[in-house]
């Protein structure tokens, strides 16, 4: 599956939160300038973040499993922590 994003955090932060957030749960499996990607017995996950027309970044989350599995609703989570990042009063009410 793929998520997308747009935020005006950028890139580097993006990828800070990445590691934070899928760092304490799965294992890194790579590690490039704009990408970031983690593995664990759930599958695996690429975080991409790059600069997109003026002060966003865009942010696009791929993962091996298909809708719904447990590694996707950590995709939307993130994405929801990243949006809380540039807005703290935004409420996550996903049931993921």
């Amino acid at each position: 599956m793929r998520y997308f994003h747009r935020t005006s955090l950028p890139p580097p932060d993006v990828l800070d939160a990445a590691k934070a957030f899928f760092g304490s749960r799965m294992t890194p499996a790579e590690e490039a300038p704009r990408r970031r990607a983690y593995a664990s017995a759930l599958g695996k996950v690429t975080i991409t973040a790059r600069a997109e027309g003026g002060h966003y970044t865009f942010i696009e989350v791929t993962t091996d499993q298909v809708g719904e599995s447990e590694i996707d609703r950590l995709a939307k989570r993130f994405l929801a922590e990243v949006h809380r990042k540039v807005e703290p009063a935004h409420e996550v009410r996903g049931a993921y």
